[in-house]
C-alpha cells in the first residue's frame, strides 16, 4: 500500500497547527503601570535579544548595600530605531552608568519594564511609550 506525500504533508500540517503558539504577554500581565520608578545603577549585562531584550543594573540603596535589578526592554530592533546601539558600536555597555524609567513587576521583584534610558552623557532614549494595548 503506498502513501502519497500529499497525505504525508496533511498529516503534518495538522501535528504544526495543533502545537501551540507562543503568547506575547501583555505590559499589563507583568508589571504594574501604577508603580513608575526611576532608579541609577552601574550596568552589568545587556542581551540584545528577541523578543525582549534586557538590561542588568547594579544599584546601590540607601545603607550602600548593591542590588541587583534587571529590566525588560523592547527587541533588537525596536532599541536601534530608538537610536540605542550595541556596545561594539558604541552603545549600552557594562561598567556604564545610567538611570532608568519604568515601572515595576507587580510580583515585588527587583524587576521591571523600561520606558527610557538615559546615559551618563545625559543622551535619552526612549523605549516604551506606555500604549495601554501593551506595545
Amino acid at each position: 500500500m503506498k502513501h502519497g506525500t500529499g497525505g504525508t504533508l496533511v498529516v503534518l500540517a495538522l501535528l504544526w497547527a495543533a502545537m501551540p503558539a507562543p503568547a506575547h504577554h501583555s505590559v499589563q500581565a507583568e508589571f504594574d503601570l501604577d508603580k513608575p520608578f526611576t532608579i541609577t545603577g552601574v550596568i552589568t549585562k545587556v542581551e540584545w535579544i528577541n523578543p525582549h531584550s534586557y538590561l542588568y543594573l547594579e544599584v546601590k540603596d540607601d545603607g550602600g548595600k548593591v542590588k541587583r535589578w534587571s529590566f525588560e526592554m523592547a527587541g533588537p530592533g525596536a532599541l536601534r530605531r530608538a537610536g540605542l546601539s550595541r556596545a561594539d558600536r558604541g552603545g549600552m555597555k557594562a561598567g556604564d552608568t545610567v538611570t532608568v524609567h519604568g515601572v515595576l513587576a507587580k510580583d515585588g521583584t527587583d524587576f521591571g519594564l523600561i520606558k527610557d534610558v538615559k546615559l551618563a552623557d545625559g543622551r535619552v532614549f526612549t523605549i516604551w511609550t506606555g500604549d495601554p494595548n501593551g506595545q
